[in-house]
């Protein structure tokens, strides 16, 4: 089923974050409808970075495309603030496209992403002409576009978040998407903005909490399981030379026994 059949159902979905092709077909093989690949997986697993905006268009396109190509469930990914101004957003439009990917979001934050450092976020009208570019510059009817807003996360101002969406939904976005927001606050969103919402996932709540999200992403899940499962696996290796088991689990999550299927098939044994 498609993200737009998906989300019409009505019910709250799961995007559990992946990191590459092998955590998104692991996320797959556990039944769930949907996979995500944001900006922080994206540097972390390919460059080791933090995800301060460094990242370039085709490095984050590129890691969409090998996700979208080893699953078979609709992938979400984060196309950061567009890459482009408005008048040139078409490609980026076009490059996730062509990857293979469901759904992008676009988000209206500037510069910053770490409570160290001074945040910006671009004036509204600015972000909206850039939601209105990715729009009308979709060739595919079921590629969905959100719309990011920051407004919340940066200044904790309700008020000018739900603007930014009404703002946003009314240039054609298909989600609107408040970071950081709670229960109470999405609840507001949700009765003041007529579109379906997303949202990153609220530590500490269930998600039952989240039930006024169309989409939750737990954008880091599979950073930090592999994480703390690799320092774990490095710590009992240097400890006594245990290696991870589960290798005929692991290869056929991979697709070696359909390999030899088709060896067979083809008299190449």
């Amino acid at each position: 089923m498609g993200l737009k059949e998906l989300i019409a159902s009505g019910k709250t979905l799961v995007a559990l974050g992946a990191t590459d092709a092998l955590s998104a077909k692991l996320i797959e093989a556990h039944g769930f409808e949907c996979v995500y690949i944001g900006s922080y997986a994206t540097a972390a697993s390919r460059f080791g970075l933090p995800d301060t905006g460094s990242l370039a268009l085709p490095e984050i396109v590129e890691q969409a495309r090998t996700i979208a190509n080893a699953v078979h469930v609709p992938v979400i990914a984060d196309a950061e603030g567009g890459f482009h101004d408005a008048a040139n957003l078409w490609r980026t439009v076009q490059a996730f496209e062509q990857a293979g990917v469901a759904a992008i979001h676009i988000e209206d934050h500037a510069f910053g992403k770490h409570a160290a450092v001074a945040q910006k976020l671009r004036p509204a009208d600015e972000a909206a002409a850039r939601i209105r570019a990715a729009v009308e510059a979709r060739e595919d009817p079921d590629f969905l576009i959100v719309a990011r807003s920051d407004a919340f996360w940066v200044y904790g101002d309700l008020e000018d978040t739900i603007a930014r969406l009404k703002l946003y939904g009314e240039a054609g976005a298909d989600l609107v998407f408040p970071t950081l927001v709670g229960p109470a606050e999405l609840a507001e969103v949700r009765r003041r903005v007529a579109r379906p919402a997303m949202v990153v996932d609220m530590p500490g709540r269930s998600l039952a909490e989240h039930k006024d999200a169309a989409v939750v992403l737990y954008y880091a899940f599979s950073a930090l399981a592999q994480f703390e499962a690799l320092n774990r696996a490095i710590e009992r290796f240097k400890a006594d030379g245990a290696l991870p088991a589960g290798t005929q689990e692991f290869e056929k999550l991979l697709g070696y026994d359909a390999f030899a299927a088709r060896a067979r098939k083809y008299g190449e044994t």
